[in-house]
């Protein structure tokens, strides 16, 4: 272990630690204590200080306007009420997201429907073509749906199809659903993709095969028609022709992964091919297994790990690395993570992007057959593809980076005026673009489209920031392109090489319009303001109660004020990348703690900006050290210098 993180969660106590939590929030008290001297912004030590700041590297906000610290609370029930959790009763239902907090799948519209036309196309032995999405949450899906139709009839006549990132783009088309059609298909599933294919979705009615959608991406808006569908499955459903009608809510969570409806079609397969909820063993052991799958698309879709979602991926990520599946075993001992447990960080920077790669730079069949292949050997085969893929994905992934930071300063694209980038290039791999992307977003703090060549076609990826929606944008600018979709923080799309400008003038124009120049600097939140003291093993091992993490619930963040470098700043690691600060406080107190150590990763370059005797804000993700013991060691996120002792 390199000592960077340490969560260890202890037994709940016979009183819950987050009881007593209220909605009422009591009135900011001032810390005891006595200032040296010293020259500070009166602002670092006062609880009801501003909340939103500036630190060197973003703008900082405190999640939730009752979260401060001094009220009374302790710091782990701030941090409950930071994220929403006001009520004992909702912090007992969050801190413990057992299966039965599940919905009932019928619930969903349609999706009984669509449960029992497969059941009869199997049942009559005819073809099921399952038509996924070449991304982790699309191949998970397929998986699913795949493993489960094979487990309730094993003679069942059942592939997948999944189109080519570059040469076919992304969802239904309807080239593929002819092709489908005249193999002899008598069923086609779409998983995580199709809510908006109304072409293709004819095209299946004209040749007289049934198209069944499961999705869960932004639908059609209120004035276009839904694809004439046998069956349209989808969260946000409410029912109706137009795309109203997945708007709002019936089913009573609406952010599933594409994976999470597939699994929700599944389960409900197993229950009506049962004649009961309670399903033979083997269903019900393979519904379990599935989770892993399910928690796999849900994480690596970036959607929020609240409700449902954080139910299948809290249970997903315990069935990963003992899974029975022979694919996904070989995954995770590849992607080395084969001697502990997998977390949502491991699934998110080591197993979906060698999922990812193979769509990315190859085609995603690899990957759908390493998630339903039954011989191990061919299992490790593909998983060692995987990872030189990704290997080489990076390498394409950086050279981008570097032409487009390149162009993005020459050509003014990160100025105030130009609240957008879009670029496109010819020699650009179009299955890369959407991750250069997000570290542009990064970088400059503003939406970037990327767009790579394809013929006389350009076919590229977006991504956002907070507060600007990239579906509604590109909504905006849809006369320029040919087709779109996504969800407001990400996107694909298409457009002919001559509306690049055009196109181009009408997203910065979008941008421009919706987005001020103080939106153009990322934001980095925290729940809660925190003395050193707080920062004990106990509470650090409370707050991994709340994994896992991601979007909806990123990990702890707190803000330490007012705290002194009492040493010269240090270089970390054999390159100098990393940086040491030894802290103590400036509020002198008898339970004061007398000194602690953060670590910035990546930090080394910003030596300069530091020395001793500043009196810094920070905001640190607390985490546990065992390195030469164990001690609580936060992580550097932001900082800012408020003055000098």
């Amino acid at each position: 272990m390199d000592g960077r993180s340490a969560y260890r969660a202890r037994a709940i106590p016979e009183r819950p630690w987050f009881a007593g939590i209220t909605t009422d929030s009591d009135s900011n008290k001032d810390q005891d204590g006595a200032h040296g001297r010293m020259s500070l912004n009166a602002e670092m030590l006062d609880p009801a200080g501003s909340d939103t700041s500036r630190g060197l590297l973003k703008r900082w906000r405190r999640r939730h306007p009752g979260s401060r610290a001094g009220d009374g609370r302790s710091i782990v029930e701030r941090v409950l009420l930071a994220r929403g959790l006001h009520e004992t009763e909702a912090a007992g239902e969050f801190l413990d997201p057992r299966l039965g907090r599940l919905h009932d799948p019928s619930l969903m519209l349609d999706l009984d429907r669509a449960a029992e036309r497969v059941l009869a196309e199997a049942r009559r032995g005819g073809s099921i073509v399952i038509y996924g999405d070449y991304d982790v949450d699309g191949v998970t899906a397929t998986a699913i749906l795949m493993r489960m139709i094979r487990a309730i009839h094993p003679e069942a006549r059942v592939g997948w199809y999944i189109p080519h990132r570059v040469e076919e783009g992304y969802g239904l088309n309807s080239e593929a659903i002819d092709q489908i059609c005249s193999g002899g298909a008598g069923l086609i599933v779409s998983v995580d993709c199709g809510v908006t294919a109304v072409e293709p979705a004819r095209v299946a009615r004209r040749r007289g095969v049934d198209l069944i959608i499961t999705d869960h991406h932004n639908a059609p808006s209120s004035d276009e028609p839904m694809p004439p569908a046998y069956a349209v499955v989808h969260p946000r459903r409410t029912g109706g022709s137009g795309g109203a009608g997945c708007g709002g809510g019936e089913y009573p969570f609406s952010d599933l992964s594409g994976a999470g409806v597939a699994y929700k079609l599944a389960w409900r397969l197993a229950t009506m091919a049962s004649g009961s909820p309670r399903v033979p063993e083997h269903l019900r052991a393979l519904l379990i297994d599935l989770l892993g799958l399910a928690a796999l698309g849900t994480i690596a879709d970036v959607v929020p790990l609240v409700g449902e979602n954080r139910v299948i991926a809290y249970h997903g990520l315990g069935r990963i690395a003992s899974s029975p599946f022979v694919g996904l075993r070989a995954l995770v001992e590849s992607s080395g993570l084969g001697g502990s447990g997998v977390d949502a960080r491991g699934v998110g920077f080591k197993i979906a992007p060698r999922l990812n790669a193979c769509g990315r730079l190859g085609h995603a069949n690899e990957a759908a057959e390493l998630l339903t292949t039954q011989d191990p050997d061919r299992a490790r085969a593909i998983a060692e593809s995987l990872t030189r893929l990704n290997n080489e994905r990076r390498r394409v992934e950086q050279a981008i980076f570097e032409t487009a930071c390149e162009r993005v300063e020459s050509e003014g694209m990160h100025t105030d005026d130009r609240r957008a980038i879009v670029l496109a290039d010819g020699a650009w791999h179009t299955g890369v673009v959407g991750i250069v992307c997000s570290r542009l977003v990064e970088k400059y703090g503003r939406p970037c489209i990327l767009l790579g060549r394809d013929g006389s076609m350009l076919h590229g990826s977006g991504r956002s920031v907070e507060g600007f929606s990239l579906h509604a944008a590109l909504e905006a600018c849809r006369d320029h392109l040919t087709t779109f979709g996504g969800h407001d923080m990400a996107a694909g799309m298409r457009l002919d090489a001559s509306s690049l400008d055009d196109f181009a003038r009408a997203f910065i124009g979008v941008a421009n319009e919706r987005l001020a120049p103080g939106d153009l600097c990322g934001i980095v939140e925290y729940d809660t303001d925190a003395g050193m003291n707080e920062l004990t093993i106990d509470a650090v091992r409370d707050f991994a109660r709340l994994e896992p993490f991601g979007r909806g619930n990123p990990p702890v963040r707190l803000l330490v004020r007012g705290a002194v470098i009492s040493e010269p700043p240090r270089l970390m690691g054999s390159t100098g990348r990393h940086l040491e600060l030894r802290l103590r406080e400036t509020v002198l107190r008898s339970e004061a703690r007398a000194w602690m150590r953060l670590v910035g990763w990546g930090w080394g370059p910003r030596i300069a900006s530091l020395r001793a005797g500043d009196i810094i804000d920070a905001i640190v993700t607390p985490a546990i050290s065992d390195y030469g013991g164990l001690r609580v060691e936060p992580v550097i996120e932001d900082l800012a210098v408020v003055g000098r002792t």
